[in-house]
């Protein structure tokens, strides 16, 4: 009887064979089946006639032939795949005779199948049955079980008749009630008595060794099958089921009863139990060994199909006739009864057993079923979904959750989601939403309701572990979860996110706008890539000034002079030293810092998992620093300096050390310098405005410095905007000085009533512009106040007029009785200065005038003598080298006298142009009487220098006599002018054209 712990189904629907009509006697006729095989889609009925009858899918004898002529058929066997039919026939006079039966091969004359080997079974010549049947299926082994308990092994090619040897295997004093072959590495042949089991082996590693016991229990006749899924050997006992494998018992399945038939069907087993009343007062041994009784014909048997695996009954009946044989065919099993009656067993569809399953609630039977069918796992989800909501229903939702979350691959998440919204689901509302994560299925949503779980029950852990699960593979949305924990004031999580994932603006912007923590912004900064650093400083900029203006304006510094090096971080590890002073030995890594300390803000990746024993350890000896890094600067486009600019608004301080330092730097263009040195100034200018006294003068004095220096780019224009508003003098000045504009820096004096400005102004420039004095009067003079702030300075600008002669004497009358401040007093002095020195001009002229008259009458008388009377020359010695003199000489109406030879002394030019006073001389030389020849005009070496410069100043009388347009500018530039007319007249500009 079976144990209350298998569950019953009807899995099976049963309908008894009808036969075609005129077969309904035929083919299973009582008392006349022996043997029932089936395979290659056919049925085969052997008889005691000898006769073996195939029936086809339609239960119509598809033929029959006489394949023994004595003897009953009591074992026949198709050999699956192929038309070989095998029958053995016996006859208890003599050996039992085995046929191997080629069924598509039909003998001509008869028509009947072709007999490929026949072969006696020896069996000692003793007189007892077959009890037991095998062969492997390219019967190349056959093994025959007898009732003595011998077992004859038969080897050989059967098939084509090429002969056989035959040996007897196994002798016992108990008859032989099963044997099976089980094939793998090696053949082994499993032996069943009614007492014990026993396996052989016949092939392979092994072979030649006895029997070996596998358990000192045996089984009745057809109560062993072989699974040849898994080769184990099946035994079916009053007790339990057993399997067994090479090695000995496998696996046992209580299943109580007495069993008289087994059978393996697909994944199922089949069995034929007797009613137990049918059995009692029955030895045992007679009932192993299934001995015949005529009244069984009209007793009851039970049929069941197991499943052992998942411990279920497939199907159960009560058969009203004892069961002849069991087979397989056509997908369906079949029994065929002692009355004839042949009853099929067609197995329900996988979907109509998960409907009886989920008639009863037995989901989990359902699920085991499935898996144990591979089902598709999308179908084994919709198990685990109604079995969810079967358990939902029951209130029993933590076990509910645990089949939705089995079915999250195909299971809509918002039906799920829906049920576990209350408070108190909370949790299991988490584990599913944290699957769904894992699977890759959440969306935004479903993110968004686990992070506010999570902030609901504050559990920061599980936040953390579900934000730092390790691997690369995203589970979620990142900017919805960032988001959220933003939302819910978890900023380190949420910069932890950012950075994980190099969401390095966004790191940022939670360091900045959420946690407050600006010097970590920075430092975050700082470790960034040029692109990256430079993007997020300027978008920040103003704020990092504000509250980290010394390390701010360092990096603007390194970023726009070219020297920015994203900075980089060292553990510092201090290991306990074995030394009995107890120092500690500090040994640095640069590493992965977030494998220790899981700050937001490092240049690295954070914890994804516990921290082990050691690296807590490691953790409280370890210090983090920021190590130096002496390379080169990275390599990326420095931004113009102007962009920075308006970063520092509102810091002019900062502004400054930016400025001061990009001026420093040796890869500005001259745009560049000049934005910085106009912008530099400015700030100099504006901060000094804001302070006093000495502070001020400080600020003032770095105006002027970068004014003065010796290359400042800044245009005029600016400087001059610039310090006119904010009132910086010094500044206007210096760019007037700079542009020459000297003039114009003394009337910025002047225009501001700045007396003490102008009189300095006066000094200092004064000498190189004369002009300033005519205006210094002029200004001077201009009212009382400022006539008495200059004081004795009056008397200086008229004392240098007067000595310069800058102004006429009645130009500077006239600009003192202007605005009638200056009285005759004060310039009493430069009158009687003017006027005595005009006296003594005019005599001096008339003087110069009577000593010119003079010497031109000499002049003129001197030449009238030379060109009337005879000269006379007394003259001794050479004028040239001393010596005295001798012909030929060479006198000159100069007085001077020369040897002929002398003329040619070096240094004595004798062709240069005379003054009328050479004398003529033969070519080719001749003596001092003028003999006949050419003559030349030779000139008085001592005298032709002179000459020359008066035939110089004469010619150039004459060429600037003709250029009218420079004595007009002459004239229009003197303040002499009628000087200037005299002076030029002198020079003939006015002669008439032909007259001396």
């Amino acid at each position: 009887m079976a144990l209350t712990s298998w569950k019953a189904f009807r899995f099976f629907d049963v309908s008894q064979v009808k036969l075609p009509e005129g077969e309904q006697s035929g083919p299973f006729e009582q008392g006349n089946i022996t043997c029932v095989a089936s395979g290659s889609e056919n049925i085969f009925i052997g008889s005691a006639d000898g006769t073996v009858k195939i029936l086809s899918q339609a239960f119509k004898v598809a033929g029959s032939f006489k394949a023994h002529d004595a003897g009953s058929i009591t074992q026949i066997k198709q050999v699956q795949g192929t038309s070989l039919l095998v029958t053995i026939a016996e006859d208890l006079s003599n050996e039992p005779v085995l046929k191997v039966w080629a069924l598509d091969k039909p003998e001509k004359k008869t028509g009947t199948p072709r007999c490929q080997s026949t072969l006696t079974i020896h069996n000692g010549r003793k007189p007892f049955p077959i009890s037991a049947f095998a062969a492997l299926e390219d019967l190349s082994q056959l093994a025959v079980g007898f009732g003595n308990g011998a077992v004859t092994v038969i080897r050989g090619d059967l098939i084509h008749d090429r002969g056989a040897r035959q040996r007897t295997v196994f002798e016992s004093e108990e008859p032989i009630t099963g044997i099976e072959f089980s094939e793998g590495s090696i053949t082994t042949l499993y032996i069943a008595t009614t007492g014990r089991i026993s396996n052989l082996v016949i092939s392979g590693r092994g072979q030649g060794q006895p029997a070996r016991t596998l358990e000192e229990t045996g089984c009745g006749v057809g109560c062993m099958t072989v699974d040849k899924t898994t080769h184990d050997i099946v035994v079916a006992r009053d007790d339990a089921i057993y399997y067994y494998s090479l090695h000995g018992k496998r696996q046992v399945h209580a299943y109580e009863g007495p069993k008289k038939m087994i059978s393996i069907f697909k994944d199922y087993l089949a069995l034929i139990s007797p009613p137990q009343s049918n059995t009692v007062g029955k030895p045992s041994i007679l009932r192993a060994f299934g001995g015949r009784q005529a009244d069984d014909m009209f007793s009851t048997s039970n049929f069941t199909i197991l499943d052992t695996d998942l411990k279920f009954i497939a199907h159960q009946e009560a058969l009203s006739s004892q069961v002849r044989a069991m087979f397989a065919e056509w997908g369906d099993l079949f029994i065929l009864t002692l009355d004839g009656k042949l009853f099929r067993y067609h197995e329900k569809t996988f979907q109509q057993k998960l409907e009886i399953l989920y008639q009863r609630n037995l989901y989990d039977v359902a699920i085991n079923l499935a898996q144990k069918s591979r089902l598709d796992v999308s179908q084994q989800n919709v198990i685990f979904r109604k079995f969810g909501d079967f358990l939902y229903q029951k209130q029993d939702y933590d076990t509910a959750m645990q089949m939705y979350l089995k079915a999250i691959d195909n299971t809509e998440p918002s039906q799920v989601i829906r049920k576990f919204l209350d408070t108190q689901r909370i949790h299991n509302l988490i584990d599913y939403l944290e699957e769904l994560h894992e699977h890759h299925k959440a969306t935004s949503d479903h993110t968004t309701l686990l992070l506010n779980c999570y902030a609901k029950l504050k559990d920061v852990e599980k936040l953390e572990e579900f934000i730092k699960s390790p691997g690369d593979d995203l589970k979620f949305d990142l900017d919805t979860a960032i988001s959220m924990c933003r939302q819910g004031g978890y900023y380190d999580q949420a910069a932890y996110l950012a950075r994980k994932h190099n969401e390095h603006e966004l790191v940022i912007d939670v360091l900045i706008e959420d946690s407050q923590k600006y010097a970590e912004a920075l430092a975050y900064i700082w470790r960034l890539e040029p692109r990256n650093a430079y993007d997020n400083l300027m978008k920040y900029a103003t704020v990092l000034i504000a509250h980290c203006p010394k390390d701010a304006t360092r990096l603007f510094i390194d970023y726009y002079t070219g020297y920015y090096r994203p900075k980089k971080d060292a553990v510092v590890i201090f290991n306990a030293s074995p030394s009995s002073q107890g120092q500690s030995i500090a040994t640095t890594a640069v590493q992965n810092l977030a494998a220790l300390l899981p700050l937001p803000y490092m240049n690295t990746s954070a914890v994804q998992s516990p921290l082990s024993r050691d690296q807590a350890t490691t953790i409280s000896q370890s210090r983090i620093v920021e190590t130096s890094d002496d390379g080169p600067p990275a390599i990326y486009k420095v931004p113009k300096p102007r962009t920075a600019f308006s970063s520092f608004v509102d810091h002019p301080e900062e502004f400054v050390v930016f400025l001061e330092a990009c001026i420093g730097s040796e890869k500005l263009s001259e745009e560049d310098k000049t934005d910085l040195y106009t912008t530099l100034f400015e700030m100099y200018l504006h901060t000094a405005n804001g302070k006093k006294d000495e502070e001020r003068q400080k600020w003032e004095k770095k105006a002027k410095d970068l004014l003065e220096g010796q290359k400042h780019p800044i245009d005029t224009s600016n400087v001059l905007l610039l310090s006119t508003l904010e009132n910086f003098r010094d500044g206007t000045t210096l760019v007037r000085e700079q542009q020459g504009l000297r003039f114009d820096i003394f009337r910025s004096y002047t225009s501001a009533k700045d007396t003490q400005g102008a009189i300095k102004a006066l000094r200092k420039y004064g000498p190189d512009e004369p002009q300033l004095y005519p205006a210094a009067l002029a200004y001077f003079t201009s009212s009382p106040t400022i006539l008495d702030e200059a004081g004795d300075e009056l008397d200086v600008v008229l004392k240098k007029i007067d000595d310069d002669g800058l102004m006429a004497p009645l130009q500077v009358i006239q600009t003192l009785s202007t605005n009638g401040v200056a009285t005759m007093g004060m310039i009493k002095t430069y009158l009687s200065t003017t006027i005595e020195r005009e006296r003594q001009e005019i005599e001096n002229n008339r003087n110069l005038i009577q000593t010119f008259r003079t010497d031109t009458t000499a002049k003129r008388a001197e030449i009238d003598d030379l060109r009337a009377k005879p000269a006379v020359f007394q003259a001794t010695r050479c004028s040239a080298c001393g010596n005295t003199l001798d012909l030929p000489t060479v006198h000159f109406l100069c007085k001077h006298s020369f040897h002929e030879r002398c003329l040619n002394v070096p240094g004595v030019d004798a062709s240069n142009g005379g003054g009328g006073f050479g004398a003529s001389l033969p070519m080719g030389g001749g003596n001092g009487d003028g003999e006949a020849g050419e003559e030349q005009e030779v000139e008085c070496p001592r005298c032709a220098p002179q000459n020359a410069t008066v035939r110089a100043i004469r010619k150039g009388q004459e060429e600037s006599a003709e250029r009218h347009e420079l004595f007009l500018n002459a004239v229009a530039r003197s303040r002499d002018k009628f000087g200037t007319v005299s002076e030029w007249f002198g020079r003939g500009v006015l002669s008439v054209q032909g007259v001396e």
